[in-house]
């Protein structure tokens, strides 16, 4: 089984738009067969993708800190337990096909960024996606094009990032 890990927010504070559209997603993903991967937690879209793949009887592999362990959602398919942030990160991306981002906070960022690093330096082979409802990602785009504009990155590297604003353009693109 294809796996694909989601970068997304454990905030409560997500708009109900954006959860909405994650579940539609995640659902659409499990209807493609794709295993799912993510941060393991309840809290905010995190929830939402884990109690979306259990609604769809899929596999979800989460992956936590060992010092979030309050924070697992309990029915995960597998669960994996990383002494840091860092290796959590790494353990999430491992035999991936794909990195999809939705609309998240400065975590999501991180991990969306050190993606498409390796990704450049050819040490992670899969697609890096990012989920753009309604222009959400457009400031980091802007900054992606201000560094192309500075010379900071090349417009090859820039352009590793694919970028979708429907659940049906970016399902149709796996």
């Amino acid at each position: 089984m294809d796996k694909i890990v989601i970068y997304c927010s454990s905030s409560s504070q997500v708009p109900a738009s954006y959860k909405q559209e994650a579940a539609k997603l995640v659902a659409g993903l499990c209807a493609k067969g794709y295993g799912i991967v993510s941060g393991g937690s309840f809290r905010g879209t995190m929830g939402v993708v884990s109690d979306t793949v259990v609604k769809c009887g899929g596999y979800h592999k989460g992956v936590l800190p060992s010092f979030m362990e309050s924070l697992v959602y309990e029915t995960l398919t597998e669960t994996v337990w990383t002494e840091t942030m860092a290796q959590r990160k790494e353990e999430m991306r491992r035999g991936t096909v794909a990195a999809i981002a939705l609309p998240g906070g400065i975590g999501t960022l991180d991990e969306l960024i050190e993606t498409q690093v390796l990704k450049k330096l050819g040490r992670y082979p899969g697609r890096i996606i990012v989920f753009n409802p309604d222009g959400f990602f457009d400031p980091f785009f802007a900054l992606l094009d201000h560094y192309v504009a500075t010379g900071m990155l090349s417009l090859e590297d820039r352009n590793l990032i694919e970028s979708f604003s429907s659940t049906e353009a970016l399902l149709s693109s796996l």
